[in-house]
């Protein structure tokens, strides 16, 4: 019987014992899958923008991004989510000629009684204990102090006590619209925390918008060919939108036949039901989800990038587990009474807006659908409403790659039924079918497929017509789905009659 050696000739002479070992037979998948945050850095950051970077913690980002820098935040709320996880990052300079955004505070009145004021800021909470009859004044200088202490806060803080009006500006330290998203939000926690406005002082909050919009292009080619199966970045804009559903798509982009490098991405964003339904349906990505949520005192990016990091700690483990019930740490739900509405909520997931629910006072995923919705013929669609979906898909598509080129790397082809000795590496159609079989078999155990009968019957392998030396696959799986609803109808009685209860005797 031939056997086909990689290394040992068949002229050898020379005495006596020769092995030579294959590991053909020995791989299995298992792949790092990391993410990948991209977003602003501040100029005191070390780290070179446009270049992607290895980051470690939230420590880390700092001196990387500069401490209060958007990226550096994200990176921070990431790993509340996700403690274990590979993180890369691509960090870019603020646009040109953007303005900051900036946040005015002035106070008015006198204390008469003492107590506690709580402004979340970005979701950042500075607690200012006002003393009774403290002047606004003092209150201001206190306040600008409290704010300038955190090194890590989103916002600067510069006072101008002069009269008629003295107050508090806010800066926010990058640049650009993208500091719109911060806000003021006073005594979130209400009474029940401690927080109110001491009777005799009123606060005044002026907001005035920062403009410019970044060009996510040039952060988009930096990624290149590598692999980042999970993505988050602070935008949801248009045209940065448009710019990544170009780089993830099935054409040309990570999902292309001729690239396979996959990945998913994971925003958030935060308005009305009807801004978050009228954004929703304009958009139409299988690889996109973004997470929709009413104003709450967390910005957005942070909502982004704990979403992330939740689905890649359980895509990691299995692509095909639902995402519901998972905690987004560090997001506070809005407050009651501004909360969307089951309906509402519905609404947005037939709008591809993913949802999220108010689990014991925290945020945590309801469902995390994608945002595509309609197919060529703009006709409702719902094969890849699930971010599971293309996750499974993905993993099915790895899993026989690395199968099939680790045991059939150098092997000849022949038509099946040829009388060829088993040590040969000679591979048929009918042997690649039967090893497709057995992958698919090793599916079912894993929980990511189901149905073999109907995988076998209607799986093709064939050799090309045209090409003597391809081998074309027809490959059906039968994705294993997620139980989303359960529904029951409870018929009680009051009492049964006794010709029933006979009936059952």
């Amino acid at each position: 019987m031939p056997v086909s050696f990689e290394r040992i000739p068949s002229n050898i002479r020379v005495p006596l014992f020769y092995a030579e070992v294959s590991n053909r037979e020995a791989s299995y998948l298992q792949i790092l899958q990391p993410a990948l945050l991209i977003g602003p850095m501040l100029p005191a950051g070390t780290a070179t923008p446009l270049e992607p970077v290895l980051v470690r913690d939230s420590s880390d980002a700092m001196g990387l991004f500069g401490a209060g820098s958007i990226l550096a935040d994200m990176m921070t709320a990431y790993r509340r989510n996700d403690t274990y996880g590979t993180v890369w990052a691509i960090p870019h300079e603020d646009a040109t000629a953007a303005v900051a955004a900036k946040i005015t505070i002035e106070f008015e009145g006198a204390p008469s009684a003492p107590g506690t004021i709580a402004f979340y800021i970005g979701g950042d909470r500075y607690a200012l204990i006002v003393a009774a009859n403290a002047t606004p004044t003092s209150l201001l200088t206190a306040l600008a102090a409290l704010v300038n202490a955190d090194p890590f806060s989103l916002v600067t803080a510069t006072t101008d006590l002069l009269p008629p009006d003295p107050s508090v500006s806010l800066t926010v330290k990058n640049k650009g619209a993208i500091g719109n998203e911060i806000d003021v939000v006073l005594n979130y926690r209400g009474m029940a925390g401690g927080e109110s406005i001491p009777p005799g002082l009123d606060v005044n909050i002026i907001k005035v918008p920062g403009t410019g919009l970044v060009d996510l292009a040039p952060a988009i080619a930096a990624m290149g060919d590598d692999e980042y199966d999970f993505i988050s970045m602070p935008y949801t804009d248009s045209a940065a939108l448009d710019a990544l559903a170009e780089e993830l798509n099935d054409v040309t982009g990570r999902w292309a036949w001729s690239r396979q490098i996959y990945g998913h991405a994971f925003l958030a964003r935060s308005g009305t039901f009807s801004q978050l339904q009228a954004f929703g349906v304009a958009r139409n990505d299988p690889h996109v989800s973004v997470l929709g949520a009413a104003p709450s005192p967390t910005v957005s990016w942070r909502r982004a990038a704990a979403l992330c990091a939740q689905a890649a700690t359980s895509l990691r483990i299995d692509p095909a587990r639902p995402l519901q019930t998972l905690p987004l740490v560090g997001a506070l739900v809005p407050t009651r009474g501004n909360r969307l509405s089951m309906s509402q909520r519905n609404t947005l997931l037939y709008s591809g807006v993913a949802t999220e629910m108010e689990s014991g006072g925290a945020a945590a995923i309801e469902r995390c659908v994608t945002t595509y919705q309609r197919n060529v013929w703009n006709q409702p669609d719902p094969s890849y409403l699930d971010v599971q979906t293309l996750a499974t898909l993905a993993y099915i598509i790895r899993f026989l790659r690395i199968r099939i080129l680790q045991k059939f790397p150098r092997h000849k082809l022949a038509n099946d039924g040829t009388p060829f000795g088993l040590g040969q590496a000679i591979v048929t159609p009918r042997i690649i079918r039967a090893e497709l079989i057995a992958a698919y078999s090793e599916l079912i155990e894993q929980g990511i497929c189901e149905n073999m009968d109907a995988f076998k019957r209607f799986l093709v392998v064939e050799r090309d017509p045209n090409d003597p030396n391809r081998v074309n696959v027809l490959l059906p799986p039968d994705l294993v789905n997620q139980l989303r609803i359960f529904a029951m109808l409870v018929e009680f009685r009051l009492r049964y009659s006794a010709s029933a209860t006979a009936a059952a005797a």
